[in-house]
């Protein structure tokens, strides 16, 4: 929390650009009203608002972690009796909590620019949907916290550009019954999938129990692979000495 109040370049990637994001989404919602209809437009604005929960959070752990790595930090971390469960457990508050300052910002804005009302997908409903984007996000930021701890910087890219690449198969911003064979399949091997697909559900007002469910399994599926992951990589990163060159 002290280097996002104090870096610009952290305010700039977790608040600026995702909210000028929007702004431009929010402007290409506009358009589509008068083409595909304001619930199709609602559905593509909202879908950008949800997508920054899961960056952010994914974002606020890998980064995290490289400036601890940048800063010659991390040695002195791990020479506390902090364990790797605390470690990940306060990347995972953080992120968190910067997810949903920067949604409730978004939220704000979408309503009295474009006239959204992010509430209206039923409160019940956006938390699960929430919940599950931001598990995710953790899971997808513990595991690029592995590649870091046993390739270094050299990697250091991922941390805030691998996520993006697997965007277009999360129906984001369109269903996934659009994608081609066999992406549609890869898609639904997704947990933000079927949170997106619930959030299209629900702002017609369509029961949404089926997608969290299936959000939920793969979550869990995903977050104990993302954990053994890390904890296999920060083993190797011990055993050749990778850890030791982190901060050379």
């Amino acid at each position: 929390m002290h280097m996002a109040r104090h870096s610009y370049e952290i305010f700039n990637d977790l608040l600026l650009y995702p909210l000028f994001s929007i702004i431009v989404f929010g402007f290409m919602t506009l358009y589509l009203v008068g083409t595909t209809g304001k619930v199709v437009a609602d559905q593509v604005l909202l879908g950008m608002i949800l997508w920054q929960v899961l960056n952010i959070t994914q974002y606020s752990i890998a980064v995290g972690c490289l400036w601890d790595v940048w800063s010659r930090n991390l040695t002195n971390i791990f020479i506390t009796p902090i364990t790797i469960t605390e470690y990940l457990i306060s990347y995972a508050i953080t992120g968190t909590i910067k997810a949903l300052i920067v949604i409730t910002l978004a939220s704000i804005l979408s309503l009295f620019v474009f006239h959204l009302n992010i509430l209206s997908m039923g409160i019940v409903n956006l938390f699960f949907i929430v919940l599950n984007l931001a598990v995710f996000g953790f899971s997808f930021g513990v595991m690029m916290l592995g590649l870091i701890f046993r390739y270094g910087t050299k990697i250091q890219a991922f941390a805030w550009g691998l996520l993006n690449v697997f965007q277009p198969l999360m129906a984001v911003i369109y269903p996934a019954s659009i994608l081609p064979e066999p992406f549609r399949t890869m898609s639904y091997l997704f947990a933000p999938t079927y949170a997106f697909e619930a959030m299209r559900k629900s702002m017609v007002g369509k029961n949404i129990t089926v997608e969290i469910i299936y959000s939920f399994l793969y979550n869990l599926i995903f977050l104990i692979y993302a954990v053994l992951f890390f904890q296999y990589m920060f083993k190797k990163s011990k055993e050749t000495g990778q850890f030791a060159r982190l901060e050379g």
